[in-house]
């Protein structure tokens, strides 16, 4: 329909998916709407791996797992508005009575991003204009968690606080498994979009390389942009079922159904002496400068320094991995910044049309993308004019060059592009083996925050969408990146310090954006995170590395609790 019409039917679209949502779960069997039973709960706490073990033996039904996760994610969704399309009945109960129960995921539920297609159901991506059009037949991920016999649901507030955000883009992922409304789900991860959600609500996350996951049969908002790959990749409520999960999803030879995958099975030998040697070597990265300076002793280095919440995270870690006998490396890699501007431009570098395009008349938008399209969208005086102003009046190089940068390129600046970010991955590649040079010992992973702060109320991500670096920085080296909650936001521990507000105006557009929405005492019992990094392919390593960090601090009594199952 010609624009503004098609305004119309973009709220008849919303209103009507909203309509079917709501009858979906009005429609489901009485088992599913009361409360949680002590049989549930025998279910709910099980890991996955017991579960399907369970099924194996014949010990416990399909329909029952379905059963107690369906009701709690019904219950997950009146508090956060996590779901999208409610594939329960019609879905996983006649998916169910054809699985098979000897495979990896044997009735095992796994929530999906609103982008993974499933036969017979919408995928929108968040698009109207996508509404009413279902796919025929499963995508490939579907197909592949089909034959590892399991059924699917799944998409927003944050159940910690639902006044704050539970992350995005894979928000409604996060916030489902935070509740317990499933244990294991699959996310999508460009700029870091299934570890900042980990972050934000306080759950497990792995962003793989790419190749070591399946991509294909998705419904993406930015189909065909590979200057910085988007992953799919596996989000869970806790360590031991994103491991099995992701075991298992290698296991079934994605290759196999997927010709963008590596054929690189399990590496079961990568994982047992990373869990066996004795003395692990690990980078910390404390910030994203070029010097390790964290911010209660300098409020300027880098693009966005750690809130002092995130920093306390990241130090709990160290200290205890410290304690236990691993050696404990500050570093200082190439620098961050140089990857956010090359990233951030290669991302926009059709302008963001692709992204724009399906959007109908006043059809709404997230906040921080709205941002960059509209940077994207100026034209080049007022640009300029930016540029300039922001440069020499506001004495922001940083924010004047990470605005000017995100605009639509030529075929032949796309490739300078893409020529830095090689020429960026190569000098990275050089320094993890001249920190072997050093003392002939490698290092075996990365240490860092996920993001500058916890998580924003909502709409702040159009202050805070730049302060992504943390994250954006191992997309462009497609390192394997995972994150795992440590602690909650104490407005004691993590305040600001009082000469704060005074220096709040001299740090970039970046920075500024991100302390906006900081402030311990609202964002209190908020989850903080830190980020396991990995090099390229090395995912056994990462998961490993994560499992060492999480028996260190439960050895010390300081293991993270997940929220509590409501009734």
């Amino acid at each position: 329909m010609i624009t503004p019409f098609d305004y119309f039917e973009h709220r008849r679209a919303c209103k009507q998916k909203q309509l079917e949502r709501s009858d979906r779960i009005a429609n489901l069997s009485p088992e599913y709407h009361g409360p949680v039973s002590s049989s549930d709960r025998q279910i709910l706490d099980k890991p996955i791996d017991q579960l399907v073990q369970d099924v194996h033996k014949e010990a416990i039904k399909p329909i029952d797992i379905l059963r107690s996760y369906g009701k709690l994610a019904i219950k997950a969704h009146a508090k956060t508005n996590c779901l999208t399309e409610v594939m329960i009945n019609p879905g996983a109960e006649e998916w169910i009575e054809n699985i098979n129960l000897k495979g990896p995921l044997a009735g095992i539920p796994v929530s999906l991003k609103d982008s993974i297609i499933v036969g017979g159901f919408d995928t929108s991506v968040g698009y109207s204009r996508y509404t009413g059009k279902p796919y025929p037949q499963d995508g490939t991920m579907v197909r592949i968690l089909k034959d590892a016999a399991n059924d699917v649901w799944g998409r927003t507030t944050n159940p910690h606080n639902t006044n704050y955000s539970p992350g995005g883009s894979t928000g409604g992922e996060s916030a489902l498994l935070a509740y317990g409304g499933g244990r294991i789900g699959v996310g999508s991860d460009v700029a870091g979009s299934v570890r900042v959600p980990a972050h934000f609500a306080g759950i497990y996350s792995l962003r793989c390389s790419t190749g070591r996951w399946p991509k294909m049969g998705m419904n993406t908002s930015m189909p065909g942009q590979e200057g910085i790959p988007s992953v799919f990749s596996p989000m869970a409520r806790t360590l031991p079922d994103l491991v099995y999960f992701t075991k298992s999803m290698i296991g079934m030879k994605p290759w196999e159904y997927d010709h963008s995958v590596h054929p690189i099975p399990w590496r079961t030998d990568l994982y047992n002496s990373t869990k066996d040697q004795k003395t692990l070597r690990i980078g910390v990265m404390e910030t994203d400068g070029e010097k390790a300076v964290l911010l209660n002793q300098n409020p300027k280095p880098g693009v966005v320094p750690p809130s002092p919440a995130c920093a306390r995270a990241l130090s709990a870690v160290t200290t205890a991995l410290s304690s236990s006998g691993h050696t404990i490396i500050p570093i200082t890699p190439p620098s961050p910044s140089t990857a956010l501007l090359t990233a951030s431009s290669l991302l926009s570098a059709d302008g963001c049309l692709t992204f724009l395009a399906p959007f109908r008349t006043f059809e709404g938008n997230d906040p921080g993308a709205s941002l960059l399209s509209l940077f994207a969208s100026l034209p080049l005086p007022f640009r300029y004019i930016h540029y300039l102003w922001t440069k020499y009046i506001r004495q922001d190089p940083f924010w004047a060059d990470l605005t000017y940068g995100i605009r639509k390129r030529t075929v032949r600046e796309q490739w300078e592009l893409v020529a830095q970010r090689e020429a960026y991955k190569a000098s990275w590649h050089q320094w993890w083996q001249d920190q072997e040079k050093e003392d002939g010992k490698k290092l075996d992973v990365i240490l860092t925050v996920p993001n500058a702060t916890p998580a924003v109320p909502h709409g702040g991500m159009r202050d805070a969408l730049a302060s992504c670096g943390y994250t954006f920085l191992f997309n462009l080296l497609d390192y394997p990146s995972g994150v795992l909650p440590i602690t909650h936001v104490s407005p004691h521990l993590d305040a600001l310090p009082p000469s704060f507000s005074s220096t709040i105006a001299n740090l970039n557009g970046v920075a500024r954006g991100a302390y906006k929405h900081y402030d311990a005492v609202a964002m209190q019992g908020l989850p903080v995170g830190v980020q396991v990094v990995g090099q390229r392919l090395q995912e056994e390593k990462v998961v490993a590395v994560m499992e060492r960090v999480v028996e260190v601090l439960e050895g010390r009594g300081e293991g993270y609790d997940v929220l509590e199952i409501d009734d």
